[in-house]
């Protein structure tokens, strides 16, 4: 059974999350609902919420979206329902109709997507589908909430009648306006509306010569408002006949609500539904706009948190533009006490605040800022001392009252229970007061119980780093601007900065210096050391998250150039493919050449086909059967490979034309060289070097020693000659 008190939830403003996720109800009931949110009491309710929450946060990214869930209370109507003799007007009937017509909606949709909402299912399938109470209303009431003209035989004379007297009405009243306006008895506005009737607007000077009943008269007295005598006659039993077409229409309503009253407990189960997926809904926009998740919800004792944000600071900085600092923690079998020590302001109250409010919250079926990777067990109870608790009305300084939350504290205690306590300790003499806190510590770690504290006693930190399953922890500061970090370090205490901070502050340094003799050796040495680690640890830290970046950047190095070298390997596969289709198509050029040449040398026509089709034949037997979708594809493939290897063709071709351009520009540059007897050449692109022996006529011979050769002068390229 679950336990959490007010108390604690006061402490861990859980009102403020509340009132945030009533703000997304669509309805008064689910905000109402909303509002008296609490943690379940039993693991199985807890599960089941969590799931609802979960499933119908995913449908914002799904297609099938969950179809409106809106509803106007129909408390009233129940009301009414549960007196007899009463009957409901067609404005309360409609609001039956919506509820029930929007309920079924949300039946049917979960029904055919059960496999994407199982949980909201399964809740679903708890809620009676019926038509019955929409097909009774449907059949009275119309589409624009009046009663239909055959709701019943009755009715519908009635209402022919009325048709019938109102046609006269207005036929008599027309003929009268038309004659009294030619006579000029008339003002301007001709005619007006009084008790619902349709009268003449006469001039006060002429109220005598129109007949009829006088009805009225204007503010200033100048017309007088007349219903003529000839529809008097007609407006009597119009009024007959509309009396009668109420008494009908009440008689018709009684008959239809004394039918729905068997609803009455269906409907009211459809309104706490519909409110209740109101607050299934909220709690989803809600957990939308913190990016929060349903964290892994283990048996075994834990509560491991990683990158966890405090809800209401986090939107509130948000709103801002201002960056939050999420902190990671974790509480086990081997850790289960914390003991955060270090100067004021650096966010350990707000790290407390941030553990208790989010394992409220989990248990209370919302889902938490917090990385999908974090992993959280149940609490029975949860335990908070969290800021000043003085008691004016009950004459309680603080320290009595943390006193007396001790007490309660330890009577409540045990290896199912989660406390909280800030400044623990605090409020009396520092040393009687450390001795007191440590005791309770020890009986808190005995009986297995999970918490975090913050103290400055330094015998509190001592126990800390003594106890196996207990751990030192201290929010970071930045040792030279003393300026907080707000991150969370977990395997040694803080150091309070006590000195430091007062001289940063304007403190005289003589002053903090008489101050510094008056206190322990000891415990100013311990203090300095561990403000020393802390400076180193922050060294460290650094490092640390240099190399991890390094590390990170030469991971995504390494994943790009593995899939460039698949992209490669990928495309010198399909190049290979393309140059072993050439080299097929070539050897089949080949061999139809050499049938070609035999045939027009021997003209055997029938040798020819022969062997024609003998290649045909081998080529087909290579060939794989394949469906005219295959082929297409199979030919896409190819037709892309081929125009991207004369894409690549066309850039390599280009380039190198650009380059034997500019070698041909590089050797018109270069000064011509006039070619003489004795003179050492080379052919272009040759490597041989030779003499020339004779020139005549644009040619020359040329001397290898072995041989001589004659070549055009064009052909040679010039070497060297011999110096006289």
């Amino acid at each position: 059974m679950i336990r959490i008190s007010k108390k604690t939830l006061d402490d861990l403003e859980f009102d403020s999350i509340l009132s945030h996720i009533a703000e997304y109800c669509n309805t008064d009931f689910g905000k109402s609902k909303a509002l008296q949110i609490v943690p379940f009491n039993t693991k199985e309710q807890l599960h089941i919420s969590l799931q609802e929450v979960f499933e119908y946060k995913s449908s914002f990214l799904n297609d099938t979206r969950i179809p409106n869930h809106g509803f106007d209370s129909i408390t009233k109507e129940i009301q009414l329902l549960n007196i007899e003799n009463t009957f409901l007007e067609t404005s309360n009937l409609k609001r039956l109709a919506s509820i029930t017509r929007t309920t079924n909606e949300l039946l049917l949709f979960f029904r055919k997507n059960a496999e994407l909402y199982p949980v909201l299912y399964q809740t679903s399938s708890a809620i009676p589908f019926t038509k019955e109470v929409t097909l009774l209303i449907e059949n009275i009431v119309d589409k624009f909430g009046e009663i239909k003209d055959d709701a019943s035989p009755i009715l519908y004379r009635l209402r022919k009648d009325i048709n019938i007297i109102q046609g006269k009405l207005n036929g008599s009243f027309g003929k009268d306006l038309t004659r009294y306006n030619s006579l000029g008895y008339l003002d301007e506005i001709k005619e007006s509306v009084v008790d619902n009737r349709r009268v003449l607007a006469v001039k006060a000077m002429y109220r005598r010569k129109v007949k009829g009943a006088i009805m009225g008269n204007s503010k200033t007295g100048s017309i007088v408002y007349i219903e003529p005598e000839a529809t008097l006659q007609y407006s009597r039993e119009l009024s007959n006949l509309q009396y009668e077409e109420r008494e009908e229409i009440v008689k018709i309503l009684k008959e239809l609500t004394n039918k729905l009253r068997p609803f009455s407990e269906l409907l009211i189960q459809y309104q706490d539904y519909l409110s209740d997926t109101d607050v299934v809904s909220a709690k989803s926009k809600y957990a939308g706009q913190l990016n929060a998740v349903l964290p892994k919800i283990t048996e075994n004792k834990e509560l491991t948190l990683q990158k966890a944000y405090h809800p209401l600071l986090y939107l509130t900085n948000k709103s801002k533009g201002e960056k939050t600092f999420p902190q990671t923690i974790t509480l086990d079998q081997n850790n289960q006490i914390i003991v955060i020590s270090g100067p004021n302001a650096g966010g350990k109250s707000i790290t407390l605040k941030t553990i208790g409010l989010l394992q409220v919250m989990l248990q209370s079926g919302m889902l938490i800022p917090v990385h999908e990777y974090s992993r959280m067990c149940l609490f029975d109870v949860i335990l908070t001392d969290i800021g000043d608790n003085q008691s004016i009305e009950n004459h309680l300084s603080t320290y009595s009252y943390r006193l007396k939350n001790m007490n309660y504290f330890l009577r409540k205690c045990n290896d199912k229970t989660l406390f909280l306590i800030d400044e623990f300790g605090t409020g009396s003499d520092p040393e009687l007061g450390g001795a007191l806190a440590e005791a309770f510590l020890e009986v808190f770690y005995e009986r297995g119980s999970f918490g975090i504290i913050t103290t400055h006693y330094a015998n509190l930190k001592m126990l800390a780093s003594e106890l196996p399953n207990m751990t030192n922890a201290n929010m970071l500061f930045n040792s030279k601007t003393l300026e907080p970090l707000f991150k969370l370090h977990l395997g040694e205490a803080g150091s309070s900065f006590t000195f430091e901070v007062a001289q940063k502050n304007g403190i005289p340094y003589s002053l903090i210096n008489k101050a510094k003799k008056k206190v322990e050796r000891g415990k100013i040495r311990f203090d300095k050391s561990i403000a020393n680690l802390q400076k180193e640890r922050s060294k460290l830290q650094k490092t640390t998250a240099d190399l991890k970046s390094k590390e990170l950047k030469a991971g995504e190095e390494k994943e790009r150039l593995e899939k460039t070298n698949t992209r490669i390997q990928r495309k010198l596969e399909s190049y290979q493919e393309l140059y072993d289709s050439n080299q097929r198509m070539i050897y089949l050029g080949q061999k139809v050449d050499d049938l070609s040449e035999k045939y027009f040398n021997n003209k055997r026509k029938k040798e020819l086909i022969n062997e024609f089709i003998k290649i045909v034949e081998v080529e087909n037997s290579k060939r794989k059967k394949q469906s005219a979708k295959q082929r297409t594809a199979e030919k896409a493939k190819e037709k892309k490979v081929i125009k991207e290897v004369q894409e690549k063709v066309q850039v390599i071709r280009k380039k190198k034309k650009e380059e034997k351009k500019k070698e041909e520009k590089i050797e018109a540059a270069k000064p011509k060289i006039t070619l003489k007897i004795g003179d050492r050449v080379r052919m272009i692109d040759g490597k041989s070097i030779g003499t020339i022996d004779t020139l005549e006529k644009g040619k020359a011979v040329v001397n290898y020693g072995i041989f001589t050769t004659n070549v055009s002068i064009d052909q040679l390229e010039f070497v060297e000659r011999k110096a006289k």
